[in-house]
C-alpha cells in the first residue's frame, strides 16, 4: 500500500559518528596506519606561542589539504563544502557532526602566508616516506625514474621573447675535466676559455615566468612544468619528486636527485630503470661511478639524410678507430669542447668511393664520426639492456613509475599546475606524492594479514 513519506529529517536519532563511517573506508585505513602527529612538531616554529588568536589545529589543517589530494578535489573551497556534508571526512578530521568547518580563506591564507617560502611540505613528504621505510615497504635496491608534464596555469599565446643565457649542462665540470685529460693524452693543446656565455631568445610566459615552453615530439606545445619522479620497485612508494620548467632536459637533474635520495633516506640502489631520454653519456658515466647499473630504454639514432649511418661503421676499441663499409679506417683527429672525439676519413680516398653520396654530403668529401669521451659507459649500459635481467627490469617501468603517474593524473589532479610559480607547483607535487604514498601504505598494510593467511 502506497503511503506518504514521513518527515524523517525531523526525527531524533542517537548515533555516533563512528557508526556512520563504513568499516572499509579509506579514511579508516589511513587513520590506522599513518601517524599524523609528526606534523605538529614540523610546523611549531611557524606559530607564535604567546601572542595572537588561537590558530586552527595544524594537524587538522594539513589533513584537510591532504584530503583534497587524496580524493582529487582541486578546489580548496570545494574541500570545505565537502567536509560540511561528508561524515567520513569529519571522522578523519576528529570533528563533530555539528562542529563548524573553517572558512576556505583560512586554508588558503595559511598556505600562502604561513607556509609560503618554507620547506614544510618537503619535510612532510619525507616523513611519510620514512614511515613507509619503517613498515618495510621500501626496498631501495631498484628505483625507477621518469618525468611527466603538468600544464602551467598560463596562456600559451601570452608570452614575450627574452634574451637569456644558455644554461650549461649539469655535468659540465666532469665533461671539461674529461676533455682536458683526453686532449692531453692525445698530445693536443688545451682548449681556451670562450670568455663569454651564449645567449638565445626564449619564450617567457607573461602569467607564470617560472614555467618553460615545451616543444617535444608527440607532446603538447605550450607552457608546462615537469615532475621528475622516482619510485621504489617493491611497493611503488614515491621516494622523490622534483619540479623543473617544461624546457629542461630529463637527464639534467637526474644524478643530483639520485644523490639526494641516497643521502636523505640512506638507500643504496643497485639498479635504476629510466627512459631513453636519460640515455646520455654523462648519466651512464655517473651511474658507473656510483656502482649502479642503469637500465635504459632504446634510443633511436638521430635522423640524417645519409643512407649510410654511424651504426654501419665498426669501432675498434683497441686501435681507437672506425672502419667504414668500404673498409677505410677513420682515425682520431681532435676532441671538441662539448666532449666529442672526432674521427675523420681521408677525402682523397672518399672522393672515389662508389657510396660517397650515401655516406656524406660534405663538399670536402670528408666523413666525420663523433664519439663521446664517456661513450664506453654508454656501450656497457646498452649491452646490459639486452640481457634477460635488463629486459625484465625495463618492463617493470610500466608497472611502477608510469602507473604512478597515471594514478596521479587520473585520481589526484596532477594533470594541471594548481598554482603559479615553481615553488608553489613543487608544493603541489609534494602533497600529491605524499597522498599517493599514504594511500598505497594504507591499502597495502590493510591487506598484508590476508596475504599472509593465504
Amino acid at each position: 500500500m502506497l503511503r506518504e513519506p514521513s518527515p524523517q529529517q525531523h526525527e531524533l536519532e542517537m548515533v555516533t559518528l563512528d557508526q556512520l563511517v563504513p568499516a572499509n573506508h579509506l579514511v579508516r585505513k589511513l587513520d590506522k596506519y599513518i601517524d599524523f602527529e609528526f606534523i605538529r612538531d614540523e610546523v611549531k616554529d611557524l606559530y607564535c606561542t604567546d601572542n595572537g588568536r588561537p590558530p586552527v589545529e595544524p594537524v587538522q589543517l594539513f589533513k584537510i589539504m591532504l584530503l583534497g589530494y587524496l580524493f582529487g578535489i582541486k578546489s580548496e573551497r570545494q574541500i570545505i563544502k565537502d567536509i560540511e556534508v561528508n561524515v567520513a571526512y569529519r571522522w578523519f578530521l576528529r570533528m563533530g557532526l555539528t562542529e563548524k568547518v573553517i572558512d576556505a580563506s583560512t586554508l588558503s591564507q595559511n598556505r600562502i602566508r604561513r607556509f609560503n617560502g618554507t620547506d614544510v611540505f618537503e619535510r612532510i613528504f619525507n616523513h611519510i616516506v620514512q614511515q613507509a621505510i619503517k613498515h618495510g615497504l621500501v626496498g631501495g635496491k631498484t628505483l625507477f625514474t621518469d618525468s611527466t608534464h603538468l600544464k602551467a596555469n598560463a596562456n600559451k599565446r601570452k608570452f614575450t621573447n627574452k634574451l637569456k643565457p644558455v644554461s650549461t649542462s649539469a655535468y659540465i665540470k666532469q665533461i671539461n675535466k674529461a676533455v682536458e685529460a683526453d686532449r692531453k693524452a692525445a698530445g693536443k693543446k688545451p682548449l681556451k676559455d670562450k670568455g663569454y656565455c651564449e645567449i638565445k631568445r626564449n619564450k617567457v610566459s607573461k602569467t607564470d615566468s617560472d614555467s618553460g615552453y615545451m616543444h617535444r615530439d608527440e607532446k603538447p606545445k605550450g607552457f608546462f612544468y615537469l615532475d621528475h619522479r622516482t619510485v621504489d620497485n617493491d611497493y611503488n612508494i614515491i621516494v622523490d619528486t622534483h619540479i623543473t620548467p617544461g624546457n629542461v632536459h630529463d637527464s639534467q637533474p637526474y644524478i643530483a636527485r639520485l644523490d639526494a635520495i641516497e643521502n636523505r633516506f640512506a638507500l643504496s640502489p643497485e639498479f635504476v630503470g629510466i627512459d631513453a631520454g636519460y640515455f646520455t653519456a654523462p648519466v651512464c658515466f655517473n651511474l658507473e661511478q656510483r656502482n649502479i647499473q642503469g637500465v635504459f630504454g632504446y634510443r633511436r639514432p638521430s635522423r640524417t639524410k645519409n643512407a649510410i649511418k654511424k651504426k654501419h661503421f665498426k669501432y675498434d676499441e683497441k686501435a681507437d678507430t672506425y672502419t667504414c663499409p668500404q673498409e677505410q679506417t677513420l682515425i682520431y683527429s681532435t676532441t671538441s669542447r662539448e666532449g666529442y672525439r672526432e674521427y675523420h676519413s681521408d677525402p682523397k680516398v672518399c672522393v672515389n668511393c662508389p657510396q660517397l653520396k650515401d655516406c656524406t654530403k660534405s663538399k670536402s668529401h670528408k666523413k666525420v664520426i663523433t664519439r663521446h669521451v664517456m661513450a664506453a659507459s654508454q656501450d656497457r649500459a646498452n649491452e646490459f639492456r639486452l640481457t634477460s635481467l635488463g629486459k625484465y627490469l625495463y618492463k617493470r617501468r610500466c608497472e611502477t613509475v608510469e602507473r604512478s603517474f597515471a594514478d596521479a593524473k587520473q585520481h589526484h589532479g596532477h594533470r594541471y599546475a594548481r598554482y603559479r610559480g615553481k615553488h608553489n607547483v613543487q608544493m603541489q607535487a609534494y602533497m600529491a606524492a605524499a597522498a599517493q604514498n599514504m594511500k598505497k601504505m594504507a591499502m597495502t598494510l590493510s591487506n598484508i594479514p590476508q596475504i599472509m593467511a593465504i
